[in-house]
């Protein structure tokens, strides 16, 4: 009994999908219960907030990409320290 992989994806594929469409039919009642003006404020609430998390997140990966850049120039001097030691054949530890 063999089964047709484009089947099964298809049919898992409309199944993502009634779901998909089942949760935002859902977003619109929770807004549509409400008041109109409600809705919308609470809306531009939510927006604000997300925007907020948004800026957040980012300077989040901001701080990340220069903590790394950071990092890289560190080990670099380190190398350096390093290579340059060897070379004058000082051996000690690096203070």
């Amino acid at each position: 009994m063999a089964f047709d992989r484009s089947e099964v994806k298809d049919s898992v594929n409309n199944l993502a999908a009634g779901f998909c469409e089942a949760m935002r039919y859902f977003g619109d009642v929770s807004y549509a219960v409400l008041p109109r003006d409600m809705a919308h404020s609470l809306a531009d609430l939510k927006k604000s907030f997300w925007s907020c998390v948004r800026s957040a997140v980012d300077k989040e990966l901001e701080w990340i990409d220069e903590r790394v850049a950071g990092g890289d120039r560190l080990r670099e001097e380190w190398r350096q320290t390093c290579a340059r030691q060897s070379t004058e054949g000082t051996g000690g530890p690096v203070n």
